[in-house]
């Protein structure tokens, strides 16, 4: 595990926290999507494959739609003190924690409301970027069987976007308090990275009318992985989405699925990594250049917040 010396700042995306209209909806989708579910507590813990540690906590709601809870991050135990120093020199007020969780935190809401909590919990964000997989040798075929294939599996999650009504003052926030570092700016979406070595972006924000989740993206070994879990989803009854394409901010190859909710899980390969040792030269770029390299149109309504909507839920 690498730490950048003397720098207060988050390592990881811990998780994320958030209702939903109808749990078993929630269950079908995640579970389609390759990863591993539980109950516990009246709540569903997702899970990445093999990892004990949950990505993300799903609640009952009431509302008809989706509602962001809260977003978790991690940090180093011996750095919680002067995270405590840093909100009272700016002014922000702590609450009490809104779930109880095995780990000492501080916890406060941003600029527009979003509770964050700050969690003493090991880094989960790499240090160094993942190898890239090398092609099999090449026999007399290179693609395998479709009848041999293995469901897609994400390895974890890289990071997740929220809507913002102001993008400036929100980079701002989560600069001086968290400590995160701004790596792209595109106008009406930013990308910010950890400082202790991370993907290029843990978190990033697009321009809304008010505070919500857009999408979470989580981490597939290959290409073939993203379109593979494509097919995967639209077999599971989940067809709408964007992509396959590749970004040009963060470089990854995607696919967005879109969920029972309005939003999105991203099916993830190579995205630029940020390494501990590496100062990133944060760039303003073009609306066009924010977007993606090559790929079909997104849908109309891609950077529709639809947790901003009082409408029945959208069906997939």
């Amino acid at each position: 595990m690498k730490r950048r010396p003397a720098v207060v700042a988050v390592h990881s995306l811990d998780h994320v926290d958030f209702e939903v209209p109808n749990l078993d909806d929630a269950e079908r989708f995640y579970r389609a999507f390759g990863l591993e579910t539980s109950h516990v507590a009246g709540s569903l813990e997702v899970r990445a494959s093999g990892d004990p540690r949950p990505w993300l906590f799903v609640h009952q709601g009431a509302s008809v739609s989706k509602r962001l809870r809260h977003v978790s991050f991690g940090i180093f135990a011996d750095d919680l003190p002067r995270f405590r120093e840093r909100a009272a020199s700016l002014g922000i007020t702590t609450i009490a924690p809104l779930a109880a969780r095995d780990a000492e935190s501080l916890w406060f809401r941003d600029l527009h409301g979003v509770a964050v909590e700050l969690r003493a919990a090991p880094k989960r964000t790499p240090d160094h970027a993942a190898p890239r997989g090398e092609p099999p040798p090449r026999i007399d075929r290179a693609a395998p069987l479709r009848s041999a294939t293995q469901p897609v599996k994400p390895r974890r999650l890289s990071h997740a976007l929220l809507f913002t009504p102001d993008l400036t003052a929100s980079v701002h926030f989560y600069t001086a308090m968290l400590g995160l570092r701004l790596s792209d700016d595109a106008g009406a979406v930013a990308f910010m990275h950890a400082a202790h070595g991370s993907d290029h972006h843990v978190l990033a924000f697009a321009a809304s009318t008010g505070p919500g989740l857009h999408h979470l993206a989580w981490v597939v070994d290959s290409l073939e992985d993203v379109g593979l879990g494509a097919m995967q989803m639209g077999e599971a009854g989940f067809p709408r989405g964007w992509g396959v394409g590749r970004h040009v901010l963060g470089s990854n190859y995607f696919y967005y699925v879109r969920d029972p909710w309005g939003s999105y899980c991203e099916y993830s390969f190579d995205i630029d990594h940020v390494p501990v040792e590496r100062e990133w030269p944060a760039s303003k770029q073009s609306p066009e250049d924010g977007f993606y390299l090559w790929g079909p149109p997104p849908p109309a309504d891609f950077t529709t917040n639809f947790e901003l909507e009082s409408e029945a839920p959208l069906r997939t």
